[in-house]
């Protein structure tokens, strides 16, 4: 039996470095609904922009993820479904690289999922993606019977909800215990259609942007948009904030912490790093009870995303165990208060 299972996408990812990427801020004609806090990253079209370096690298939610859970000595699988072609062997070998088992679907028409990640001085990045294989899943090529595990970690991308619905009712059936990281595709369905998912759910990870367009409520109300969730989910709730750090709750304690300090390279992978930092964190303190738990949770998720935006790419600069040992990753203040 696996300690957890991943299942989400897999991409083989292109990197391409330029000072020249510009970012927009508060621009009145931004619209609010493509543009949620003002921002966008620009160059100007018919123009040749110069390409300092391009690296290649793997991501996706469901590698991301499990690239975490593998380092942190978890016995790991990981579900993708991947193109029958170059991408696909590239990204194979670097799943087997880390020891995570792979359960590999192949589709022989469309190709493997690829992003192209444009990425400024500054870390910040614009991703242009292609969901090829991974959203082709189906209920039926599911290979159930190798997927016995005590946790699945379910960050969905583009696969259809009918399929994510009923991996849920199995794992929860088998009394899996489910973290849910909602692709923006199913963020945009809504409190009310995600409820039957919420409902399976020992662990809902989104970032404040996320929260803001699952709940309805404008973002710059962060306190609104959690009690909102806290309200729909009674387990562990989890709002990360960028470089104001994350919110959780865990039904009858509220946990608030900043971010660990350091150089940002690139952003991209901070949100699979800390969410899944999060539950590794949860798994190898399942013997506490909380506080103790969720505060060894958010400390390892934070450093986790800490040192992943210290490096290009979402897996470059994942914690091993060991390296999660050393002392600077200790100092990270956590309030906690009881829930009125």
């Amino acid at each position: 039996m696996f300690d957890i299972t991943t299942i989400g996408s897999a991409t083989k990812d292109v990197f391409l470095l330029s000072p020249d990427f510009k970012i927009l801020r508060n621009d009145k004609n931004l619209g609010k609904k493509d543009f949620p806090e003002s921002e966008a990253q620009c160059f100007p079209i018919g123009a040749k922009i110069k390409i300092e370096r391009a690296v290649f690298l793997t991501g996706g939610g469901s590698t991301n993820a499990a690239t975490t859970f593998s380092r942190q000595d978890l016995e790991t699988a990981a579900l993708v479904r991947l193109g029958n072609d170059e991408n696909a062997d590239y990204i194979l070998e670097k799943i087997k690289k880390e020891k995570i088992s792979p359960l590999v679907i192949k589709d022989k028409k469309k190709g493997s999922d690829y992003s192209t990640i444009l990425l400024n001085s500054s870390g910040e990045r614009t991703v242009l993606i292609y969901y090829g294989a991974s959203s082709g899943l189906s209920v039926s090529e599911i290979p159930f019977g190798k997927m016995k595990s005590k946790w699945v970690y379910i960050a969905p991308g583009d696969i259809f909800y009918g399929t994510i619905e009923k991996i849920f009712n199995h794992f929860h059936k088998s009394k899996t215990l489910i973290a849910f990281n909602p692709s923006r595709k199913f963020i945009d369905l809504g409190l009310k259609k995600l409820k039957p998912l919420l409902d399976q759910t020992e662990v809902l990870i989104l970032n404040l942007e996320e929260g803001a367009v699952l709940t309805g409520i404008d973002y710059k109300k962060e306190k609104e948009i959690f009690e909102k969730l806290d309200m729909v989910k009674k387990r562990i709730v989890v709002m990360t904030n960028g470089p104001k750090g994350v919110v959780v709750s865990d039904g009858r304690n509220i946990y608030r912490a900043g971010v660990f300090s350091g150089k940002i390279v690139d952003r991209l992978g901070a949100g699979d790093a800390f969410g899944s930092g999060f539950v590794a964190g949860l798994i190898r303190q399942i013997e506490n009870l909380p506080p103790k738990a969720v505060e060894y949770a958010i400390r390892l998720g934070s450093a986790n995303a800490a040192s992943v935006v210290g490096k290009i790419g979402a897996k470059e600069g994942i914690l091993t165990k060991r390296e999660f040992n050393d002392k600077k990753w200790g100092k990270l203040k956590i309030l906690c208060h009881t829930k009125k």
